[in-house]
Protein backbone atom coordinates (compact mmCIF):
# COMPACT_ATOMS: atom_id res chain seq x y z
CA UNK A 1 0.00 0.00 0.00
CA UNK A 2 1.80 4.01 -1.05
CA UNK A 3 1.72 5.61 1.94
CA UNK A 4 0.62 8.92 -0.16
CA UNK A 5 -2.39 7.19 -1.15
CA UNK A 6 -3.31 6.74 2.70
CA UNK A 7 -2.16 10.55 3.32
CA UNK A 8 -4.07 11.05 0.04
CA UNK A 9 -6.95 9.48 1.03
CA UNK A 10 -6.62 10.83 4.76
CA UNK A 11 -6.84 14.31 3.77
CA UNK A 12 -9.98 13.95 1.85
CA UNK A 13 -11.61 12.36 5.32
CA UNK A 14 -10.91 15.92 6.74
CA UNK A 15 -12.05 17.75 3.68
CA UNK A 16 -15.40 16.06 4.52
CA UNK A 17 -15.27 16.39 7.99
CA UNK A 18 -18.16 14.02 8.17
CA UNK A 19 -19.18 10.36 7.34
CA UNK A 20 -21.57 9.60 4.80
CA UNK A 21 -24.30 8.38 7.22
CA UNK A 22 -24.47 11.94 8.47
CA UNK A 23 -24.41 13.94 5.38
CA UNK A 24 -25.28 11.76 2.05
CA UNK A 25 -28.19 13.20 1.16
CA UNK A 26 -30.36 10.33 -0.59
CA UNK A 27 -32.22 8.35 1.10
CA UNK A 28 -30.25 4.59 0.84
CA UNK A 29 -31.01 1.59 2.72
CA UNK A 30 -28.26 1.40 5.08
CA UNK A 31 -26.37 -1.89 6.35
CA UNK A 32 -23.51 -2.60 8.15
CA UNK A 33 -20.70 -3.44 5.46
CA UNK A 34 -17.88 -4.09 7.89
CA UNK A 35 -16.90 -4.31 11.87
CA UNK A 36 -13.67 -3.94 12.53
CA UNK A 37 -13.19 -4.15 16.52
CA UNK A 38 -15.90 -2.57 18.44
CA UNK A 39 -16.38 -0.40 15.09
CA UNK A 40 -18.98 -0.38 12.04
CA UNK A 41 -18.40 0.67 8.48
CA UNK A 42 -21.98 1.36 6.80
CA UNK A 43 -22.87 1.29 2.99
CA UNK A 44 -24.05 4.34 3.18
CA UNK A 45 -19.90 5.37 4.08
CA UNK A 46 -18.93 3.46 1.25
CA UNK A 47 -21.40 4.91 -1.22
CA UNK A 48 -20.83 8.99 0.13
CA UNK A 49 -17.08 8.54 -0.27
CA UNK A 50 -17.55 7.08 -3.71
CA UNK A 51 -19.80 9.97 -5.00
CA UNK A 52 -17.27 12.19 -3.43
CA UNK A 53 -14.44 10.74 -5.39
CA UNK A 54 -16.44 10.58 -8.39
CA UNK A 55 -17.26 14.42 -8.08
CA UNK A 56 -13.18 15.03 -7.12
CA UNK A 57 -12.52 13.40 -10.61
CA UNK A 58 -10.58 10.99 -8.72
CA UNK A 59 -10.51 7.31 -11.14
CA UNK A 60 -8.83 3.71 -10.17
CA UNK A 61 -8.18 1.12 -12.35
CA UNK A 62 -9.80 -1.53 -9.84
CA UNK A 63 -12.48 -1.39 -7.92
CA UNK A 64 -13.33 2.20 -6.17
CA UNK A 65 -15.53 0.51 -4.00
CA UNK A 66 -13.25 -1.84 -3.14
CA UNK A 67 -10.27 0.73 -2.16
CA UNK A 68 -12.43 2.96 -0.43
CA UNK A 69 -13.85 0.32 2.32
CA UNK A 70 -9.84 -0.92 2.63
CA UNK A 71 -8.92 2.57 3.39
CA UNK A 72 -11.78 3.13 5.82
CA UNK A 73 -10.88 -0.53 7.43
CA UNK A 74 -7.20 1.10 7.90
CA UNK A 75 -9.21 4.08 9.49
CA UNK A 76 -10.98 2.27 11.91
CA UNK A 77 -7.86 0.62 13.15
CA UNK A 78 -6.01 3.39 13.92
CA UNK A 79 -8.80 5.09 15.66
CA UNK A 80 -9.34 1.86 17.74
CA UNK A 81 -5.74 1.81 18.59
CA UNK A 82 -5.75 5.57 18.79
CA UNK A 83 -8.69 5.56 21.34
CA UNK A 84 -6.66 2.74 23.53
CA UNK A 85 -3.35 5.37 23.99
CA UNK A 86 -3.29 7.18 26.62
CA UNK A 87 -0.91 9.82 24.82
CA UNK A 88 -3.01 10.45 22.49
CA UNK A 89 -5.90 13.29 23.30
CA UNK A 90 -8.18 15.26 21.00
CA UNK A 91 -9.88 18.25 23.18
CA UNK A 92 -13.56 19.68 22.04
CA UNK A 93 -11.56 22.86 21.54
CA UNK A 94 -9.51 20.64 18.67
CA UNK A 95 -12.92 19.70 17.32
CA UNK A 96 -14.78 23.20 17.56
CA UNK A 97 -11.79 24.72 15.70
CA UNK A 98 -11.74 21.89 12.99
CA UNK A 99 -15.77 22.09 12.51
CA UNK A 100 -15.71 26.20 12.64
CA UNK A 101 -12.96 25.58 9.62
CA UNK A 102 -14.99 23.44 7.89
CA UNK A 103 -17.63 24.64 7.74
CA UNK A 104 -16.04 28.19 6.50
CA UNK A 105 -14.40 26.00 3.73
CA UNK A 106 -18.21 24.66 2.88
CA UNK A 107 -19.07 28.22 2.31
CA UNK A 108 -16.12 29.18 0.50
CA UNK A 109 -16.38 26.05 -1.91
CA UNK A 110 -20.36 26.56 -1.80
CA UNK A 111 -20.81 30.14 -1.83
CA UNK A 112 -22.88 31.20 1.35
CA UNK A 113 -24.44 29.96 4.58
CA UNK A 114 -27.40 29.47 3.27
CA UNK A 115 -25.95 27.78 0.29
CA UNK A 116 -24.34 25.21 2.50
CA UNK A 117 -27.67 24.74 4.05
CA UNK A 118 -29.50 23.88 1.25
CA UNK A 119 -26.60 21.52 -0.24
CA UNK A 120 -26.69 19.38 2.93
CA UNK A 121 -30.22 19.80 3.87
CA UNK A 122 -29.89 20.66 7.26
CA UNK A 123 -29.69 23.73 9.28
CA UNK A 124 -25.80 24.55 10.01
CA UNK A 125 -26.17 24.10 13.65
CA UNK A 126 -27.15 20.01 12.76
CA UNK A 127 -24.22 20.21 10.40
CA UNK A 128 -21.78 21.11 13.13
CA UNK A 129 -23.80 18.82 15.44
CA UNK A 130 -23.12 15.49 12.34
CA UNK A 131 -19.48 16.90 12.08
CA UNK A 132 -18.47 16.38 15.19
CA UNK A 133 -17.81 12.66 16.19
CA UNK A 134 -16.19 12.27 12.17
CA UNK A 135 -13.78 14.89 13.07
CA UNK A 136 -12.70 13.28 16.01
CA UNK A 137 -12.28 10.02 14.86
CA UNK A 138 -9.83 11.79 11.97
CA UNK A 139 -7.66 14.05 14.30
CA UNK A 140 -7.41 10.48 16.36
CA UNK A 141 -6.26 8.67 13.79
CA UNK A 142 -4.27 11.42 12.57
CA UNK A 143 -2.14 11.40 15.48
CA UNK A 144 -2.03 7.70 16.08
CA UNK A 145 -0.30 7.73 11.74
CA UNK A 146 1.97 10.35 13.51
CA UNK A 147 3.13 8.24 16.67
CA UNK A 148 3.47 4.84 14.20
CA UNK A 149 6.47 6.68 12.30
CA UNK A 150 7.40 9.22 14.78
CA UNK A 151 11.05 7.81 15.28
CA UNK A 152 11.63 6.74 11.51
CA UNK A 153 14.76 8.36 10.62
CA UNK A 154 16.76 7.97 7.62
CA UNK A 155 20.94 7.46 7.85
CA UNK A 156 23.20 9.59 5.24
CA UNK A 157 24.90 5.64 4.47
CA UNK A 158 21.34 4.59 3.91
CA UNK A 159 20.07 7.48 1.49
CA UNK A 160 23.65 6.54 -0.26
CA UNK A 161 22.74 2.09 -0.39
CA UNK A 162 19.16 3.27 -1.23
CA UNK A 163 20.36 5.76 -4.21
CA UNK A 164 23.27 3.24 -5.25
CA UNK A 165 20.23 0.36 -5.69
CA UNK A 166 17.64 2.22 -7.44
CA UNK A 167 17.09 1.58 -11.13
CA UNK A 168 17.17 4.32 -13.44
CA UNK A 169 13.92 4.86 -14.10
CA UNK A 170 12.91 4.96 -10.03
CA UNK A 171 15.41 7.76 -9.97
CA UNK A 172 13.56 10.92 -9.41
CA UNK A 173 13.33 14.03 -11.60
CA UNK A 174 14.54 17.12 -9.97
CA UNK A 175 12.59 20.08 -11.67
CA UNK A 176 14.47 23.45 -12.84
CA UNK A 177 15.35 25.33 -9.59
CA UNK A 178 15.82 29.05 -9.21
CA UNK A 179 17.23 30.85 -6.25
CA UNK A 180 17.09 34.63 -6.16
CA UNK A 181 17.03 37.78 -3.74
CA UNK A 182 14.52 40.64 -3.95
CA UNK A 183 14.16 44.20 -2.57
CA UNK A 184 10.65 45.37 -1.23
CA UNK A 185 9.29 49.23 -0.95
CA UNK A 186 6.00 49.80 0.45
CA UNK A 187 4.51 52.77 -1.43
CA UNK A 188 4.39 55.43 1.51
CA UNK A 189 1.12 56.00 2.88
CA UNK A 190 -0.57 59.50 3.79
CA UNK A 191 -1.38 60.55 7.30
CA UNK A 192 -4.30 61.67 5.96
CA UNK A 193 -5.19 58.43 4.27
CA UNK A 194 -4.14 56.66 7.75
CA UNK A 195 -6.79 59.26 9.52
CA UNK A 196 -9.61 58.62 6.97
CA UNK A 197 -9.43 54.82 8.02
CA UNK A 198 -9.35 54.94 11.50
CA UNK A 199 -12.09 57.44 12.12
CA UNK A 200 -14.71 55.37 9.59
CA UNK A 201 -13.50 52.10 11.80
CA UNK A 202 -14.38 54.42 15.06
CA UNK A 203 -17.73 55.37 13.51
CA UNK A 204 -18.80 51.52 12.71
CA UNK A 205 -17.09 51.06 16.69
CA UNK A 206 -20.37 53.65 17.63
CA UNK A 207 -22.93 52.11 15.29
CA UNK A 208 -22.17 48.48 16.68
CA UNK A 209 -22.66 49.78 20.42
CA UNK A 210 -25.84 51.30 19.15
CA UNK A 211 -26.96 48.35 18.32
CA UNK A 212 -26.07 47.67 14.76
CA UNK A 213 -24.79 43.79 13.99
CA UNK A 214 -21.00 43.63 14.08
CA UNK A 215 -21.41 40.74 12.15
CA UNK A 216 -23.60 42.77 9.51
CA UNK A 217 -21.11 45.35 8.68
CA UNK A 218 -17.45 42.80 8.79
CA UNK A 219 -19.39 41.42 5.91
CA UNK A 220 -19.98 44.37 4.29
CA UNK A 221 -16.94 46.99 4.85
CA UNK A 222 -14.44 44.51 6.31
CA UNK A 223 -10.80 44.09 3.73
CA UNK A 224 -10.41 40.84 5.57
CA UNK A 225 -10.60 38.04 2.31
CA UNK A 226 -13.79 35.80 3.08
CA UNK A 227 -15.20 38.20 5.34
CA UNK A 228 -18.51 38.42 3.31
CA UNK A 229 -18.85 34.86 4.08
CA UNK A 230 -17.59 34.82 7.82
CA UNK A 231 -18.65 37.97 9.05
CA UNK A 232 -15.23 39.10 10.07
CA UNK A 233 -15.05 35.95 12.62
CA UNK A 234 -11.51 34.23 13.20
CA UNK A 235 -11.72 30.90 14.68
CA UNK A 236 -9.92 30.03 18.40
CA UNK A 237 -6.13 30.89 18.04
CA UNK A 238 -3.19 31.23 20.50
CA UNK A 239 -0.65 34.44 21.17
CA UNK A 240 1.44 33.61 19.12
CA UNK A 241 -0.41 32.59 15.91
CA UNK A 242 -2.51 35.85 16.15
CA UNK A 243 -0.64 39.76 15.35
CA UNK A 244 0.87 40.32 18.42
CA UNK A 245 -1.14 44.02 18.60
CA UNK A 246 -3.95 42.02 17.74
CA UNK A 247 -3.17 39.72 20.14
CA UNK A 248 -3.13 42.28 23.05
CA UNK A 249 -6.45 43.51 22.32
CA UNK A 250 -8.70 40.47 21.93
CA UNK A 251 -7.07 39.04 25.00
CA UNK A 252 -7.94 42.21 27.15
CA UNK A 253 -11.54 42.45 26.07
CA UNK A 254 -14.44 41.24 27.90
CA UNK A 255 -16.79 39.41 25.72
CA UNK A 256 -18.91 41.07 23.55
CA UNK A 257 -17.06 43.98 23.78
CA UNK A 258 -15.49 46.39 20.79
CA UNK A 259 -11.95 47.18 20.87
CA UNK A 260 -10.44 50.41 19.84
CA UNK A 261 -8.80 50.84 16.52
CA UNK A 262 -5.94 48.76 16.61
CA UNK A 263 -2.90 49.13 14.24
CA UNK A 264 -1.40 45.73 13.15
CA UNK A 265 0.58 44.74 10.09
CA UNK A 266 -1.95 44.09 8.09
CA UNK A 267 -4.08 47.58 8.60
CA UNK A 268 -6.34 49.00 11.01
CA UNK A 269 -8.90 47.33 13.08
CA UNK A 270 -11.61 46.76 15.38
CA UNK A 271 -11.94 43.71 17.29
CA UNK A 272 -15.06 41.73 19.42
CA UNK A 273 -13.95 38.82 21.97
CA UNK A 274 -16.58 36.14 20.75
CA UNK A 275 -15.22 33.56 23.45
CA UNK A 276 -11.72 32.52 25.52
CA UNK A 277 -10.96 29.04 26.20
CA UNK A 278 -7.79 28.51 28.17
CA UNK A 279 -5.12 30.24 26.11
CA UNK A 280 -7.31 30.83 23.14
CA UNK A 281 -9.20 33.51 21.91
CA UNK A 282 -12.03 33.42 19.34
CA UNK A 283 -12.94 37.31 18.04
CA UNK A 284 -14.71 39.24 14.88
CA UNK A 285 -12.90 41.99 13.37
CA UNK A 286 -12.99 44.43 11.05
CA UNK A 287 -10.16 44.94 8.94
CA UNK A 288 -9.76 48.61 6.81
CA UNK A 289 -6.41 48.79 5.01
CA UNK A 290 -4.82 52.59 4.24
CA UNK A 291 -4.70 52.87 0.74
CA UNK A 292 -1.63 54.49 -1.43
CA UNK A 293 -2.40 57.66 -4.10
CA UNK A 294 -1.05 57.47 -7.10
CA UNK A 295 1.49 59.52 -6.46
CA UNK A 296 3.06 57.56 -3.64
CA UNK A 297 3.38 54.37 -6.07
CA UNK A 298 4.65 56.65 -8.38
CA UNK A 299 7.52 57.48 -6.22
CA UNK A 300 7.78 53.92 -4.87
CA UNK A 301 8.80 52.87 -8.22
CA UNK A 302 11.09 55.85 -9.26
CA UNK A 303 12.90 55.16 -6.02
CA UNK A 304 13.44 51.28 -6.45
CA UNK A 305 14.20 51.64 -10.37
CA UNK A 306 17.18 54.31 -8.83
CA UNK A 307 18.39 51.52 -6.92
CA UNK A 308 18.39 48.79 -9.26
CA UNK A 309 20.45 51.58 -11.75
CA UNK A 310 23.07 51.73 -8.75
CA UNK A 311 23.05 47.98 -8.36
CA UNK A 312 23.62 47.07 -11.85
CA UNK A 313 26.45 49.60 -11.53
CA UNK A 314 27.87 47.84 -9.27
CA UNK A 315 28.20 51.08 -6.81
CA UNK A 316 26.90 48.93 -4.21
CA UNK A 317 25.83 45.24 -3.57
CA UNK A 318 22.71 43.51 -3.36
CA UNK A 319 22.47 41.99 -0.03
CA UNK A 320 24.00 45.03 1.56
CA UNK A 321 21.15 47.09 -0.13
CA UNK A 322 18.32 44.72 0.78
CA UNK A 323 19.77 44.93 4.35
CA UNK A 324 19.61 48.96 3.88
CA UNK A 325 15.96 49.35 2.27
CA UNK A 326 14.14 46.74 2.05
CA UNK A 327 10.72 46.57 4.03
CA UNK A 328 10.55 43.45 3.56
CA UNK A 329 10.76 41.50 7.03
CA UNK A 330 11.09 38.16 5.56
CA UNK A 331 14.10 38.35 3.65
CA UNK A 332 15.67 41.79 4.74
CA UNK A 333 18.36 40.27 7.08
CA UNK A 334 19.68 37.52 4.62
CA UNK A 335 20.65 40.11 2.12
CA UNK A 336 16.97 39.75 0.02
CA UNK A 337 17.81 35.72 -0.49
CA UNK A 338 13.65 34.23 -0.64
CA UNK A 339 13.26 31.01 1.57
CA UNK A 340 10.81 28.39 -0.03
CA UNK A 341 8.51 27.92 2.58
CA UNK A 342 7.81 24.45 1.79
CA UNK A 343 11.31 23.51 1.77
CA UNK A 344 12.55 25.82 4.38
CA UNK A 345 15.78 26.17 0.97
CA UNK A 346 16.59 28.87 -1.14
CA UNK A 347 15.40 26.84 -4.00
CA UNK A 348 11.85 27.22 -5.88
CA UNK A 349 10.64 25.24 -8.76
CA UNK A 350 8.42 27.30 -11.28
CA UNK A 351 5.10 26.15 -9.29
CA UNK A 352 6.29 27.01 -5.82
CA UNK A 353 7.02 30.84 -7.18
CA UNK A 354 5.00 33.83 -6.96
CA UNK A 355 3.22 33.71 -10.57
CA UNK A 356 4.63 37.65 -10.56
CA UNK A 357 8.00 36.51 -9.81
CA UNK A 358 8.04 33.39 -11.89
CA UNK A 359 7.32 35.08 -15.06
CA UNK A 360 10.61 37.24 -14.60
CA UNK A 361 12.51 34.98 -13.50
CA UNK A 362 12.34 32.20 -16.28
CA UNK A 363 13.32 34.84 -18.50
CA UNK A 364 16.06 36.63 -16.42
CA UNK A 365 19.94 35.52 -16.77
CA UNK A 366 22.30 35.09 -13.54
CA UNK A 367 23.00 37.94 -11.90
CA UNK A 368 20.37 39.95 -13.52
CA UNK A 369 18.18 42.40 -11.93
CA UNK A 370 14.80 43.09 -13.22
CA UNK A 371 13.50 46.23 -13.54
CA UNK A 372 10.57 47.69 -10.54
CA UNK A 373 7.33 45.55 -10.88
CA UNK A 374 4.03 45.73 -8.65
CA UNK A 375 2.44 42.50 -6.83
CA UNK A 376 0.94 42.07 -3.49
CA UNK A 377 2.83 41.15 -0.27
CA UNK A 378 2.02 37.75 0.27
CA UNK A 379 1.34 38.57 4.33
CA UNK A 380 0.00 42.08 4.05
CA UNK A 381 -2.31 41.93 0.76
CA UNK A 382 -0.72 45.46 0.62
CA UNK A 383 0.36 46.68 -2.98
CA UNK A 384 4.41 47.02 -2.96
CA UNK A 385 7.28 47.11 -5.68
CA UNK A 386 10.22 44.84 -5.89
CA UNK A 387 13.26 44.27 -7.73
CA UNK A 388 14.46 40.75 -8.10
CA UNK A 389 17.73 39.13 -8.93
CA UNK A 390 18.49 35.42 -9.88
CA UNK A 391 21.22 34.33 -8.08
CA UNK A 392 21.28 30.81 -9.13
CA UNK A 393 19.74 28.80 -11.88
CA UNK A 394 19.57 24.32 -11.90
CA UNK A 395 18.55 22.77 -14.60
CA UNK A 396 15.80 19.62 -14.54
CA UNK A 397 18.03 16.32 -14.55
CA UNK A 398 18.23 13.49 -12.39
CA UNK A 399 18.75 13.31 -9.16
CA UNK A 400 22.01 12.86 -7.71
CA UNK A 401 23.53 12.56 -4.07
CA UNK A 402 25.95 15.55 -4.58
CA UNK A 403 23.33 18.19 -5.27
CA UNK A 404 19.91 16.69 -4.39
CA UNK A 405 20.68 14.68 -1.23
CA UNK A 406 17.26 16.17 0.62
CA UNK A 407 15.28 14.99 -1.72
CA UNK A 408 16.65 11.27 -1.80
CA UNK A 409 16.47 11.44 2.03
CA UNK A 410 12.83 12.46 2.29
CA UNK A 411 11.98 9.67 -0.64
CA UNK A 412 13.63 7.03 1.26
CA UNK A 413 12.41 8.52 4.25
CA UNK A 414 8.57 8.32 3.13
CA UNK A 415 9.67 4.75 1.93
CA UNK A 416 10.41 3.35 5.46
CA UNK A 417 7.74 5.15 6.54
CA UNK A 418 5.06 3.43 4.55
CA UNK A 419 7.19 -0.04 5.48
CA UNK A 420 6.52 0.71 9.50
CA UNK A 421 3.00 1.21 8.28
CA UNK A 422 2.34 -1.43 6.43
CA UNK A 423 3.56 -3.57 9.14
CA UNK A 424 1.49 -1.90 11.88
CA UNK A 425 -1.38 -2.83 9.72
CA UNK A 426 -0.86 -6.23 9.15
CA UNK A 427 0.21 -6.61 12.76
CA UNK A 428 -3.60 -5.06 13.80
CA UNK A 429 -4.88 -6.98 11.50
CA UNK A 430 -3.75 -10.27 13.02
CA UNK A 431 -4.92 -9.10 16.41
CA UNK A 432 -8.19 -7.24 15.53
CA UNK A 433 -11.61 -8.86 14.98
CA UNK A 434 -12.77 -7.75 11.78
CA UNK A 435 -16.00 -9.04 9.65
CA UNK A 436 -16.60 -8.03 6.38
CA UNK A 437 -19.79 -8.47 4.14
CA UNK A 438 -19.82 -11.14 1.90
CA UNK A 439 -20.64 -8.68 -0.51
CA UNK A 440 -16.87 -7.56 -0.78
CA UNK A 441 -15.94 -11.27 -0.59
CA UNK A 442 -14.33 -10.92 -4.48
CA UNK A 443 -12.34 -7.65 -3.76
CA UNK A 444 -8.61 -7.74 -4.74
CA UNK A 445 -7.48 -5.67 -1.12
CA UNK A 446 -4.09 -4.51 -1.06
CA UNK A 447 -3.77 -6.48 2.18
CA UNK A 448 -4.51 -9.89 2.12
CA UNK A 449 -5.52 -10.38 5.56
CA UNK A 450 -9.20 -8.15 5.48
CA UNK A 451 -11.32 -11.50 5.16
CA UNK A 452 -9.83 -14.29 7.52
Amino acid sequence: MKLKNMIKFWIVLMIMGITGSALAQDKIVDQIVAIVGGNIILKSDVEYMNIQQQASGVTSEGDMKCEILEDLLIDKLLVAEAELDTLIEVTPSQVNQQMDAQIQMYISRIGSEKAVEEYFKKPIAIIKSDMQEGIRNQLLSSQMQNKIVQDVTVTPSEVRYNYRNLKQDEIPSIPTKYEYAQITLKPQISVEEENRVKAQLRDYKRRIEEGTSFTMLAAMYSEEPGASRSGGEIPYYGRGELDPSYAAAAFNLKQDRVSNVVESEFGYHIIQLIDKRGEKVKTRHILMKPKPSVEAKEQAYVRLDSLANILRRGEIPFDEAAMMFSNDKNTRNSGGVAINPNTMSSKFSVEELDSDVSKLLTTMNINEISKPFETIDPDTQQPVYKIIKLLDKVEEHKANIQDDYKQLADMYLAKKKEGVLQEWISERQSETYIRIDDTYANCNFRFNNWIK
